[in-house]
């Protein structure tokens, strides 16, 4: 069964003085497309470096997801730094999903251009940050997730299929 990693980055839900809105909103959007019967965990860590890198690690490597969305951390402030530890923990890049994740979102706002949301790959699993505002998400999902399951296919994940009805899945023909 595919294992789904939705990671929360946000100092004040870590702390209980915000409520998470963006785990759900993923989970909420994961659960509406993918059709595949999925096992979905999700975590909360306070913004930082160190505090993201761990937790992709442990959950790439322990809790062995195929793929990991995490919500949060993306932007330009001083604490904003989940693509630092990305780019940490991952063995390559994978930037047309950034780039297409901000101009599905640069129609919505302007200020999408300063989103640093991206995707990357670390042994079987993907892992693809996200902003953490749950229109952000839908948006940015809605502009990648055709090509999530031919990526899990090629990294060697296990297989999801999607509702064709509402995203369809590239896969190339045989």
């Amino acid at each position: 069964m595919p294992r789904i990693a939705i990671l929360t980055v946000s100092d004040r839900a870590a702390k209980g003085e915000y409520a998470d809105l963006g785990g759900p909103a993923c989970e909420d959007w994961l659960r509406r497309v993918i059709t595949t019967e999925i096992e979905v965990t999700r975590q909360i860590v306070p913004d930082g470096r160190q505090s993201v890198a761990y937790a992709l690690m442990a959950l790439a490597d322990d809790w062995r997801a195929d793929l990991i969305l995490a919500t949060g951390g993306t932007g330009p402030s001083p604490r904003d730094q989940t693509p630092e530890a990305m780019a940490d923990v991952i063995e390559f890049a994978m930037p047309g999903f950034g780039e297409a994740m901000r101009a599905a979102n640069g129609k919505v706002v302007a200020t999408a251009m300063l989103s640093r949301q991206g995707a990357g790959v670390r042994g079987k699993t993907l892992i693809i940050t996200l902003p953490g505002s749950p229109n952000a998400i839908g948006t940015s999902l809605e502009a990648v997730f055709a090509a999530v399951p031919y990526c899990l296919d090629l990294i060697g994940a296990a297989r999801i299929d999607t509702d064709p009805a509402i995203i369809k899945a590239h896969r190339p023909k045989k």
